[in-house]
């Protein structure tokens, strides 16, 4: 059809349409991204497993402990594999093609699981625990919550030298301030230590990414979590013991690498003095 003043041929509409509507190549999901959507749901799913078998049952005045033992080791474990989720997209992003939402999937994702996830087992924990007080636990979890938001936000907009994290990473701080409930230890104390960990994830301080060796060795770390959660959960034999073994190790490792990291940071700039002086030596 050609339009009687510019003499141009007219594109139809329905084609303009088409065009519109059709998704371009590199707004679709890639595996990686797949794998983050994995992430979410598992940080999802840990917050159903939290509220019906532990909120729910405590509401109702259910005396079924075991049950709320069943789902808090469920939820733990579903916030464990989307660790293994948020490890694996992040090397299958650098392996293969990832899309341009790779970046917003990841945070969005992490959000879920290692934000809101983990803050409404400290939110729970205030709930349920006999010596715990609901409205102190409540502003613990939203400054978990808070810390992790800011932690997303900051990583997106702000680069620091290749192999580090600034502040704790979200997956790792998030399994802290479990561990941290898991521990039973009296209310000040865990709370103070859930403030301490909401403080290192927004801190400066720097941990090492996982690649590498030290990839495999947070993966087996993982599967070992998992194994002691689910000792813990079927009462087997010593599993109380175990939990608490791994829960603490947890805790040391939360404070320990970022001291490794220090030092050596504080080692690289002594060594960078003593070359500068050399170089200036006639």
């Amino acid at each position: 059809m050609i339009d009687p003043d510019t003499k141009a041929g007219w594109v139809p509409e329905a084609d303009e349409v088409d065009e519109e509507e059709e998704m371009p190549l590199s707004l679709r999901l890639s595996i990686a991204d797949t794998l983050t959507l994995g992430n979410a749901t598992c940080g999802f799913m840990a917050v159903y497993f939290t509220t019906t078998g532990i909120l729910i049952p405590h509401l109702t005045g259910s005396q079924e402990t075991g049950m709320a033992r069943h789902s808090a080791a469920t939820a733990v474990i579903l916030m464990l594999c989307a660790a293994v989720f948020d490890l694996f997209d992040g090397l299958v992003a650098r392996k293969l093609r990832s899309s341009p939402m790779g970046a917003e999937l990841d945070n969005l994702s992490d959000l879920i699981s290692f934000g809101l996830a983990p803050a409404y087992f400290v939110l729970v924990y205030g709930m349920v625990a006999d010596d715990a007080h609901q409205r102190v636990a409540a502003v613990g979890a939203i400054v978990v919550l808070l810390a992790v938001v800011l932690r997303l936000a900051r990583f997106s907009c702000v680069t620091v030298k290749d192999g580090t994290f600034q502040g704790m990473p979200s997956p790792f701080g998030a399994l802290t301030v479990v561990s941290i409930v898991l521990l039973e230890l009296p209310f000040v104390a865990t709370l103070l230590a859930i403030l301490g960990t909401a403080w290192l994830m927004v801190s400066r301080v720097e941990y090492p990414k996982p690649r590498g060796r030290l990839a495999v060795a947070m993966l087996s770390w993982i599967v070992l979590g998992m194994g002691l959660m689910a000792a813990w959960a079927f009462d087997a034999p010593g599993g109380q013991l175990l939990l608490q073994t791994g829960c603490a190790l947890q805790l040391v490792m939360g404070a320990v690498i970022p001291l490794f990291a220090t030092a050596r940071r504080v080692n690289n700039f002594r060594g960078s003095r003593r070359e500068a002086r050399a170089a200036q030596i006639p």
